[in-house]
């Protein structure tokens, strides 16, 4: 079993071999409510999954964190800068998948609301790391007029703003989970689009009483550097869907392989669709890609070449498993723990490069990304820290 993206790691240790009860042999599966077996242990596979996602995050913050886009030399831009942008899509599919994997073939346990209130207990711990780390980000530069309007969500950090999302998803989310659970399997197929569509209807007719800031939080504003609720969610359920798959692989190879084939063919086609799009202007795309054009809102071009990626990152991983997981063991443990990771290495680039060490624009490329390398090494070492300890206390 593998912990969500930020919720309730102690929740993702546990062990479950049960089966979920399945709908009648009769039941078409477009009719049938989610019923896939549980996992029985901890999936390697997600945790690579999410720190290749972490470990890309961290490439991108810790170069831009000290220095401009114009001080990026062009293999600075293209590729390294733009395949970590595969990070923010994966980072959110995972979210999904493991949510599916941990918590939802318990919805409706007798002690799934102790597990729901887990949930939401988490999402308010986010929040406050969220809100603390807003100040360690905008501490370098920004006024203290800035920073408490920052706090009260009248304006936004960029490096730290995926924790407001996950904040705010987990508080909606596990009652979210009751209603998919409950859902015919056309509706949860279709559910990814139906809420693509939604938000695009309430960003293009609804003007949220004149508040950009909440239209920002909801559905994303070209003002605001804000993760929606409603764009980004349906990667959300995308991952319930690819979680729910995943489920049904444990027990039968034959559908891991569909799965694998599924998530390998989906990747291509959105690269095709991307170069095919793109192809008169690649070049100018492709660096624009690099620098964050089209991130916030989203734009197609984006989506496409990030959720491509995304989708070949966990396509690897799961047909790595365990074996890959531990080759790769520095980047699994760096995703067993993606909000210590988060906190450290924000807490290093802004705490230590910028503010202890004075690096805020004034190293080249090359020092920038070797001190973004070290950081990576140093924050898995820092989780694996933090689990001895852990350990050490749980056993005493």
């Amino acid at each position: 079993m593998c912990p969500t993206t930020l919720a309730g790691q102690s929740a993702a240790h546990a062990t479950a071999t049960s089966s979920a009860v399945m709908p009648s042999p009769a039941t078409p599966w477009w009719r049938a409510p989610f019923a896939a077996p549980r996992a029985g242990g901890r999936i390697d596979a997600i945790d690579l999954a999410r720190g290749f996602a972490v470990v890309l995050m961290i490439l991108s913050h810790g170069i831009k964190g000290l220095l401009p886009f114009d001080q990026f030399p062009d293999w600075g831009i293209v590729p390294i800068h733009l395949i970590t942008k595969f990070s923010s899509s994966l980072f959110v599919i995972v979210f999904g998948i493991a949510l599916a994997v941990v918590f939802l073939p318990r919805v409706g346990e007798p002690d799934w609301p102790r597990r729901r209130w887990s949930l939401i207990k988490r999402g308010v711990v986010v929040w406050i790391w969220y809100k603390i780390l807003t100040i360690v980000e905008m501490s370098h530069l920004y006024p203290t007029a800035d920073i408490l309007d920052a706090l009260r969500y009248q304006r936004f950090p960029s490096f730290v703003e995926i924790l407001g999302f996950y904040a705010i998803a987990l508080l909606w989310m596990p009652w979210f989970l009751s209603a998919w659970k409950r859902f015919p399997g056309w509706l949860r197929l279709a559910s990814p689009i139906l809420m693509a569509g939604f938000g695009l209807w309430l960003a293009r007719e609804f003007d949220f009483w004149e508040l950009p800031q909440l239209k920002a939080l909801v559905v994303e504003h070209p003002d605001y550097y804000v993760w929606g609720q409603l764009t980004r969610g349906p990667l959300v359920l995308l991952g319930l869907l690819i979680g729910e798959w995943m489920l049904y692989g444990f027990a039968s190879p034959a559908v891991r392989r569909v799965l694998i084939a599924s998530l390998v063919a989906t990747s291509a086609t959105l690269f095709a669709l991307f170069f095919w799009l793109a192809l008169p202007t690649l070049d100018d795309t492709l660096a624009a890609l690099a620098r964050n054009v089209g991130k916030h809102p989203p734009a197609l071009d984006f989506m496409l070449f990030s959720l491509g990626g995304a989708l070949a990152l966990l396509a690897i991983a799961v047909v790595g498993g365990k074996t890959l997981a531990t080759w790769l063991r520095p980047v699994t443990l760096i995703g067993s723990d993606a909000l210590q990771a988060f906190i450290f290495h924000i807490s290093v680039i802004f705490l230590l490069f910028r503010i202890a060490l004075g690096y805020w624009h004034n190293i080249d490329y090359s020092t920038a990304l070797g001190l973004t390398l070290a950081l990576i090494v140093a924050t898995a070492g820092w989780i694996r820290l933090v689990h001895w300890l852990t350990s050490r206390r749980g056993a005493s």
